[in-house]
């Protein structure tokens, strides 16, 4: 197993430890399988340490039953570790409030949550985030990535964010301080099978 040690030291005038506490920015793209449950990992182990957690999914359906959602909440309120406060596009968002006539489009959906996330980033109101899907409205062109850069880089505090989806633009994997790509060797899709109980949800 590695140990975890860097193949390089920067000559950055920071101590070991002041390193291990820089925020990061993952990004999990490609088209394989896993980039979601990645990042949901990732959370598991931020909920450990005691950190606030904040999950934005910026595509999945609201009537979309996520397996990580339930067990995230429940881990969350369990008072053992940190907070996790589970918001999704599908639903409307949490924090607005309309009626049933001033239904949002998805693009205004996405761009709504993508300024929550900048207030909650500039509140420093978690310690984790997950941006899931985030690359879909960067790639349709309703998000641009330069902002998102521009934000991200000026975060305040050791705010750790990953963002998962498809087609990653260049402008985010170049920033980024973990950029991981899963890709497809098999699926079961492939053979003409659905998503299962317990594999996909």
């Amino acid at each position: 197993m590695p140990k975890g040690v860097p193949e390089s030291v920067p000559d950055d005038g920071l101590t070991t430890r002041q390193r291990r506490t820089q925020p990061i920015t993952a990004v999990h793209t490609g088209p394989g399988k896993g980039k979601s449950t990645a990042a949901f990992g990732m959370a598991l182990r931020a909920w450990n340490q005691g950190w606030s957690v904040g999950v934005f999914q910026f595509v999945k359906s609201a009537k979309w039953k996520v397996g990580e959602e339930n067990a995230l909440r429940v881990l969350g309120a369990s008072g053992e570790g940190g907070t996790v406060d589970w918001h999704k596009m599908g639903s409307g968002w949490s924090w607005i409030q309309r009626s049933a006539e001033q239904e949002m489009s998805s693009e205004e959906a996405a761009k709504e949550g993508w300024e929550q996330v900048k207030r909650d980033l500039a509140a420093e109101t978690y310690r984790f985030y997950v941006l899931d899907e985030f690359t879909y409205p960067m790639h349709w062109g309703w998000i641009d990535p330069d902002e998102v850069v521009s934000v991200l880089k000026d975060r305040p505090g050791s705010q750790h964010v990953v963002i998962t989806g498809r087609y990653a633009p260049e402008a985010l994997t170049g920033f980024a301080d973990l950029v991981t790509e899963m890709t497809k060797v098999k699926h079961p899709m492939d053979a003409g099978r659905k998503g299962q109980r317990g594999i996909e949800w």
